[in-house]
């Protein structure tokens, strides 16, 4: 585009191009024509995802903040929020929350494409990848409990892979799994049952504020 002006009538805005055309990305022609505004449609499903993703986001900020006694073991708070959005909105609002979360995450910690962040999208894909499985087990038997195991102990494989695999292809590895084993154990157990107990508690608000609304309807 060679030259061109903009001029603003009402709410609309009316693009004036002189010369070449400005392509149809901003749907204007040779003449004066309207200039559509570039909006995203989003849905509800989408703005849910959004905010648990910022919650997700922050959780990370937080843990990152707590001392670790060894690299690569930390309690994964933000598989809380994993766990909640799988329990509510389904699989692929959960990946996509998780996802999001680790490249926001690398993004803001500056490690975007480094092996840290490789790690956290290692063990985030395998997790979801777990999960995806796992939901569909009995829910007599198995919960967010189990789940958040699962997903521990799928995020620490997948870590140790691209370890193994890229990082350092050493057996020596092997001597690792026992410690990483018991904390995937331990912290999987903690955010699955703090998962549980959100739920419960959310699910309880719901029911009284609906037996309150039958109550003022009737």
């Amino acid at each position: 585009m060679t030259a061109s002006t903009t001029e603003k009538q009402g709410q609309g805005t009316r693009c004036k191009v002189q010369g070449v055309s400005a392509g149809p990305e901003l749907s204007c022609a040779l003449h004066l024509e309207p200039c559509s505004s570039i909006l995203l449609n989003t849905t509800a499903e989408d703005h849910h995802i959004a905010r648990m993703a910022a919650v997700a986001l922050g959780l990370t900020v937080l843990e990152s903040a707590i001392p670790s006694p060894l690299p690569g073991v930390k309690p994964g708070l933000a598989n809380i929020v994993t766990l909640i959005v799988l329990a509510r909105y389904g699989w692929r609002a959960a990946a996509w929350v998780s996802l999001l979360r680790v490249m926001a995450g690398s993004l803001l910690f500056g490690n975007f494409l480094t092996p840290g962040f490789f790690l956290s999208l290692s063990g985030a894909a395998l997790s979801l990848a777990v999960l995806a499985l796992v939901r569909h087990l009995p829910g007599r038997w198995f919960g967010p409990v189990s789940h958040s195991i699962y997903a521990a102990f799928a995020h620490i494989t997948g870590q140790l892979l691209v370890v193994y695999l890229w990082l350092i292809p050493h057996a020596g590895i092997a001597y690792l799994i026992p410690i990483f084993a018991t904390a995937a154990l331990v912290f999987g157990t903690v955010n699955g049952l703090i998962a549980a107990r959100f739920m419960d508690n959310k699910s309880l608000l719901i029911h009284e504020n609906h037996e309150r609304h039958e109550k003022f309807t009737a």
